[in-house]
């Protein structure tokens, strides 16, 4: 192999000057190349990227670890084309900071009827609508992980009344928790605002259908902000059309992006957005891919925040 250590990256999505530049920092005889900038593919031992191309890994030979721009690996993890080497996932503070932010933001949106005022002024009316305390308000949280817990931890802090629903049992300060199957609808039947915080496993693919919805109280709203393929799309539409839902704010759909005929777009009662609630940030999440090279380079198998295939992260 070529004595060369270069990580390629490849994303879309993600700007490539501040990745260079963090990663510099971090980790100074580390040689980061776009994928469109490797002379040799054989000098290649690392790959931060988000939705390679089908294809994109057997370019390089000699591939060492992968590393994915986001803390849920679903999408890499299924593929059919991945090298035989770990591939990691981000676990960053300031992405579950953000995530927090968005998830409060969507959930603050509804519990003070900020939708209404928006048809109101679209209208030229002028809709008082009396605020409500937020300890009147029962906020569910679907996925209490490591972004989850932190969202729901934030909703209690901003004095909601929280639910909180997970696979296995948990226990977060201020949160209501319970775990289980049989724990899910009564649950659902609580909370006037939901949260879905799940990764995306063959375990929650679909989870929250006609029937979960239909368990809601009517009026509810539906926060997605995990993945589009955890809530069944055309059941959720139906449910926002009939009424039984009064609102959803989207930034994760089954198909992204949303294909232009559907009609979530033009619905009044739904705010979409496009896949933006978190991100990975270089500042802070280049030490972590720094700590992973590392330990590749010194042989050490212990390589930290490796993708879980059965969690969807």
């Amino acid at each position: 192999m070529a004595g060369r250590d270069i990580l390629v990256f490849y994303s879309e999505a993600d700007p490539f000057e501040e990745w260079a530049a963090a990663l510099a920092q971090a980790l100074p005889d580390l040689d980061v190349r776009r994928h469109d900038a490797i002379d040799d593919p054989a000098d290649v031992r690392y790959a931060l990227v988000w939705k390679p191309p089908v294809g994109f890994f057997a370019r390089f030979p000699n591939l060492a670890l992968v590393i994915n721009l986001g803390a849920g690996t679903d999408a890499l993890i299924a593929r059919d084309d991945l090298p035989t080497v770990p591939i990691t996932r981000l676990s960053d503070p300031a992405m579950a900071q953000m995530m927090a932010g968005f998830v409060l933001f969507a959930v603050l949106r509804h519990a003070r009827d900020i939708p209404a005022f928006e048809a109101g002024q679209r209208a030229r009316e002028w809709r008082y609508v009396h605020p409500r305390a937020a300890a009147t308000i029962r906020v569910g949280v679907l996925g209490l992980g490591e972004l989850g817990g932190h969202a729901a931890s934030e909703l209690a802090r901003q004095g909601f009344e929280v639910h909180g629903w997970s696979r296995t049992p948990k226990a977060i300060p201020g949160v209501a928790c319970c775990s289980g199957g049989d724990a899910l609808l009564p649950m659902l039947g609580k909370v006037e605002i939901l949260v879905v915080m799940l990764p995306s496993t063959p375990r929650t693919r679909g989870l929250i259908g006609e029937r979960e919805l239909a368990a809601l109280p009517r009026g509810a709203v539906l926060v997605n902000v995990a993945r589009g393929d955890i809530v069944d799309e055309p059941a959720l539409i139906a449910a926002l059309q009939d009424g039984h839902l009064g609102g959803a704010t989207l930034d994760v759909f089954a198909t992204e992006p949303l294909p232009a005929d559907s009609p979530l777009w033009t619905m009044e009662n739904v705010l979409v957005t496009p896949h933006v609630a978190s991100a990975a940030i270089p500042a802070t999440a280049a030490a972590q891919i720094a700590e992973n090279i590392r330990r590749v380079r010194a042989g050490d198998r212990d390589i930290r925040h490796v993708a879980d295939p059965a969690r969807g992260y």
